[in-house]
């Protein structure tokens, strides 16, 4: 194969990239906003680390600004009131959520006590 056959491959995986279109599976939306000081806060503790944790290995995460549309693909129960706000989703549909963030040391434990109910069923 070429390399110029690849770049259709290419163009449309950076398309779907772009448009944010949910896959099948498990992934953590995070509804932040420009101005959320408490979003600041979850991205210097564990924005930055997230991608590498066993969470964020099971749960992938996504983002969307809380006056975007909803992304393609996803299911919400309800519209995010707070910033941040996490959606567990599984195949695009809302599990849980976590409405605010009041530190890492919640954070986790309470990600991981949603990530063990889904396992479970």
């Amino acid at each position: 194969m070429s390399n110029s056959s690849w770049i259709p491959f290419v163009t449309v995986a950076l398309l779907l990239g772009s448009v944010h279109a949910v896959s099948a599976g498990t992934n953590l939306l995070m509804i932040e906003d420009d101005i959320c000081p408490w979003c600041e806060r979850w991205n210097e503790e564990v924005g930055v680390i997230y991608d590498k944790t066993e969470e964020g290995k099971k749960a992938p995460l996504m983002r969307v600004d809380i006056d975007d549309p909803v992304p393609e693909g996803v299911t919400l129960k309800g519209k995010a009131r707070f910033t941040p706000t996490f959606v567990l989703l599984i195949d695009g549909a809302e599990v849980q959520r976590i409405e605010g963030y009041p530190g890492e040391d919640f954070f986790y434990p309470a990600l991981g006590q949603m990530l063990q109910s889904v396992q479970k069923k």
